[in-house]
């Protein structure tokens, strides 16, 4: 039987400001290929961990594998070129250029081909074939000669995930992906979610319950920093203590 592939592990994780400790001493494995979701409430420190895995903070204390390889000290290119993509809570998108364009970028990102500047991307078929195959993973082939301060938010958060998906990446961190949606863009932004490739690893902050019930296997809870509750969702869904201090629920 094969050995399943650890695709992210942290070990006693921290980030102290000043006195804070917004992530305090947290420790998880994720394995390859599974969906997993961070929730908790405001303030729990669920998007200071994702930039501490992204590589956008330093860590304080820990360590942080990706598949394998420590990269606690390494920068965000670097680990986004092992295969780590991310989306924000708040769109960061190219405002003015088309939808494809936007994609062409970002596919361009992490090869070698973004080190000529002045070559015609006509010269490099592949990067359009890239662009134009997220873009129809996402429902947006349509759009793709759309200006993209022209779209809808929901679909700017459906451009998002094409964008991280372009650089063909191993492990996906989503931040809060269906934030700002009607609830039926987070239907459909959850249906699209679940269609991703099954390889792709995904870490998901989510708000909202029933998404990330509905997107993932396993719940990590955040409160104050630390790790309160792990599982499969019925699991973490039926803790006393995941209800009392995420959905306000008090212990019978």
């Amino acid at each position: 039987m094969a050995q399943a592939v650890t695709a992210l592990s942290l070990s006693n994780v921290s980030k102290a400001f000043g006195g804070l400790r917004a992530v305090d001493g947290v420790s998880l494995s994720v394995q390859a290929g599974e969906r997993r979701a961070i929730i908790g409430p405001n303030g729990a420190g669920k998007t200071t961990l994702f930039s501490l895995i992204s590589g956008e903070q330093p860590v304080t204390d820990g360590t942080i594998l990706l598949f394998g390889r420590d990269v606690t000290r390494l920068p965000p290119h670097r680990r986004a070129a092992l295969g780590l993509a991310r989306t924000y809570q708040i769109t960061n998108l190219f405002p003015r250029l088309t939808v494809l364009e936007n994609c062409l970028l970002a596919a361009q990102g992490l090869k070698p081909v973004k080190f000529h500047l002045h070559r015609d991307l006509r010269r490099y078929p592949a990067l359009f074939t890239r662009a134009q195959a997220v873009l129809e993973a996402v429902g947006l082939a349509g759009k793709a000669a759309e200006v993209v301060r022209n779209l809808s938010h929901g679909e700017q958060r459906q451009l998002e995930i094409a964008l991280a998906l372009a650089g063909e990446p191993k492990l996906l961190l989503l931040d809060e992906p269906t934030a700002g949606l009607s609830p039926a863009e987070s239907q459909m932004m959850t249906a699209l979610l679940k269609k991703l490739d099954p390889a792709i690893t995904l870490l998901v902050i989510e708000h909202d319950m029933d998404v990330a019930f509905a997107l993932t296997d396993r719940i990590t809870v955040l409160h104050y920093g630390r790790v309160v509750a792990d599982g499969l969702s019925h699991e973490v869904k039926t803790d006393p203590l995941v209800q009392e201090i995420y959905l306000g629920v008090a212990p019978a």
